[in-house]
């Protein structure tokens, strides 16, 4: 990345509930389809997971089973990974078309290690949890062929984070790392530990408590079936 390249938010994206017969949400409807508006957009914390929806003020989060709530209230990506899927798939793909709230500009957003933490504009801070795991509403809702194979070997997710202070953002604020932790967990690595390469969940603890905490429980139970594995039978 360039020394001048500006790090900065391009667009805030909000959904409104569409309704689709190919979504799982109690209600048939999805708010994948994400659109930039015009800031201020206030974003806090929504709340526990299955009960708190989206963090940014008007945005729809429908299935909150699977989406939404503390850890996941924001979702990040980056602008130069929508312009590399528009010159594969030969279509434009606007912001906000992978339902990302954040879409952003000279940010390493897959590089960014969960528990870094993000300030947006004058006061918001965020932290990295966890990637977006590909499901079946945004591979209907892309419409390609394969479309959850070709993003999970693509390897570039995009990045949950949580609200750590609250804030008004709006398109063209400046992203600030203001803080990187001491370890090298990142939004990828993280991603292919939980998809193609699970022998890398381990690694995931090394992070303590900053990632999701469903993304924590899975590494400690790998750990401990191999552990049970490694023990053998007892006789």
């Amino acid at each position: 990345m360039s020394a001048m390249t500006a790090v900065r938010v391009l667009t805030v994206n909000v959904g409104r509930p569409k309704s689709v017969d190919y979504t799982t949400s109690p209600d048939g409807t999805t708010g994948i389809d994400k659109r930039p508006v015009e800031g201020p957009v206030r974003v806090t914390d929504p709340g526990p997971k299955g009960v708190g929806g989206g963090g940014l003020a008007g945005d729809a989060v429908r299935h909150l089973r699977h989406h939404g709530g503390t850890d996941q209230a924001v979702y990040a990506f980056a602008r130069e990974e929508l312009d590399r899927w528009e010159r594969e798939l030969g279509r434009p793909i606007a912001n906000g078309a992978f339902g990302e709230n954040l879409t952003t500009s000279g940010l390493d957003v897959d590089g960014a290690l969960l528990g870094e933490r993000w300030r947006i504009g004058p006061s918001l801070v965020l932290e990295v949890t966890s990637p977006r795991i590909p499901c079946r509403t945004f591979a209907d809702w892309l419409g390609e062929r394969r479309w959850m194979r070709r993003f999970t070997e693509r390897g570039a997710p995009g990045a949950y984070l949580r609200v750590i202070e609250p804030g008004e953002i709006r398109a063209g604020d400046s992203v600030e790392i203001v803080h990187r932790p001491d370890h090298d967990v990142t939004v990828a690595m993280a991603f292919r530990a939980k998809t193609t390469e699970r022998e890398l969940l381990p690694r995931i603890l090394a992070a303590g408590n900053a990632p999701h905490p469903e993304l924590r429980d899975a590494a400690r139970e790998y750990v401990a079936r191999r552990s049970r594995a490694d023990a053998g039978p007892l006789g």
